[in-house]
């Protein structure tokens, strides 16, 4: 079986052809951390100590174990279809249209929002750094002439986005590696002391939160069209960068709880910068609220490579307006796609904030993993193949039914009020859906 057996329903996949194949394992794996390591982890420490205390390890390292599980899930699907779009690509050539436009608006509506909120925060950490930032119209503006550069320099090609990744994802890691480096030397081994295990409804809700520090891994993957031997890279890109990053983020909140201790909870604003200040002064305060803006650029800029093939995969088969789908004959790039999502972007991140976007994005990236893994299941099962041979280990078909029950468990603490937007979404989709078939059987042929 092939991709294209699958996707009968696609009208025009020409443009696909023309994309060009500029990817590899360093450049996917600098985009995955890039897209994962943004505003969550100069917030979230806090948070998650609020949630659980001394045992706040812990939901990092149930967030990593779902993580290495998701990367076997990934590279078992990702291995196996080589189209731009994703795991909405990889949801329908293993389920059709129908459920792969649930996922591609789900991937979209948690890449929206998340894009959104790291933009507000970054517009926050601004005006700490420069309160003349702080005022509205500085605001819109000053994001407005970010994304107006990041759209421009994407559009030029994928090239220019990728390189311009690799250097933001090494500027956005030397605070943290510094942080991380020096802290260590100052940890309180009474503030680690084990307090037990929190009740099973704290843990969950508490990683619910914390999944937005390691979400962005699908949004890196969305650009499946310009990867080089995707049965290659994308394994190898997935594990290095979800190693580094669980690594990174374990040891990130040992060292800020082993020196601020219970006032970690406190420190909601900017936890690992007051961390810093306890043992690098007023320097180190700095140091790490530059970080935050860094890293949330990097957010920024990987997110405008990928988030806006999204768009192109759904237009690309017919659940956007065709105009979003078009290839740029020069820069061979999906521009107009770009320049809308920098637009959407623009005004959610201009009239919302950080927190209030943060869980809508998790619950309905929570959703979309669950789909990923039913994918990956049938595409292994029907030995669905694009490429060369598509990744395999021992045991590897059990890791997306270990990930699914974790991802429902997360799922269990979330409110009927937090599952409202995605419903909504999804129902407004599936409406959309049925409108568009009954056009089609209606209209001449």
């Amino acid at each position: 079986m092939v991709f294209s057996d699958a996707v009968t329903m696609t009208k025009d996949v020409s443009g696909e052809a023309s994309l060009l194949k500029a990817i590899g394992v360093r450049q996917l794996t600098a985009a995955i951390i890039n897209t994962t390591v943004g505003a969550g982890i100069f917030v979230l420490p806090a948070l998650v100590a609020q949630g659980m205390g001394a045992a706040a390890p812990l939901a990092f390292l149930i967030c990593g174990a779902m993580t290495a599980l998701l990367a076997v899930t990934l590279a078992l699907a990702g291995s196996r279809v080589a189209v731009t779009g994703g795991i909405y690509a990889y949801v329908l050539a293993a389920f059709g249209p129908f459920i792969a436009l649930l996922a591609g608006v789900l991937q979209w509506l948690s890449g929206i929002v998340a894009v959104s909120g790291v933009s507000a925060a970054l517009l926050d950490q601004l005006a700490t750094v420069a309160p003349p930032f702080a005022s509205p119209l500085a605001r819109v503006l000053t994001l407005a002439a970010v994304l107006a550069g990041l759209a421009f320099l994407n559009a030029r090609g994928v090239k220019p986005g990728t390189r311009l990744i690799e250097g933001v994802t090494l500027a956005k890691l030397a605070p943290l590696a510094i942080f991380v480096a020096i802290g260590t030397f100052f940890v309180d081994p009474a503030a680690l002391a084990w307090p037990g295990f929190p009740p099973g409804d704290a843990a969950a809700r508490t990683v619910l939160l914390l999944i937005f520090a390691f979400s962005g891994v699908e949004v890196a993957l969305a650009p499946s069209g310009e990867v080089t031997r995707p049965e290659r890279t994308v394994p190898r890109a997935v594990f290095l960068g979800l190693a580094i990053i669980t690594v990174l983020y374990i040891a990130i909140q040992v060292v800020a709880q082993g020196t601020l201790g219970p006032a970690l909870a406190e420190s909601t604003g900017a936890p690992l910068a007051a961390a810093a200040g306890r043992f690098l002064g007023p320097a180190g305060t700095t140091l790490l609220l530059l970080g935050a803006v860094c890293s949330m650029f990097g957010y920024l800029c990987g997110d405008m490579l990928s988030t806006p093939r999204s768009w192109y995969a759904l237009a690309r088969d017919g659940f956007l307006p065709g105009f979003l789908k078009q290839i740029d004959p020069v820069t061979r790039t999906p521009r107009r796609a770009i320049w809308a999502h920098a637009i959407v972007v623009l005004i959610l991140a201009s009239t919302n904030t950080f927190e209030g976007l943060a869980i809508i994005a998790n619950v309905a990236l929570l959703v979309l993993y669950l789909l990923c893994c039913a994918a990956a299941l049938k595409l292994t099962r029907t030995h669905t193949a694009t490429t060369g041979a598509p990744f395999t280990m021992p045991g590897a078909a059990l890791a997306p039914v270990l990930a699914a029950i974790i991802m429902l468990w997360v799922l269990s603490t979330a409110t009927a009020q937090e599952f409202v937007w995605t419903g909504a979404v999804m129902a407004a989709a599936a409406l959309a859906y049925v409108v568009r078939m009954r056009r089609q059987s209606t209209s001449p042929t």
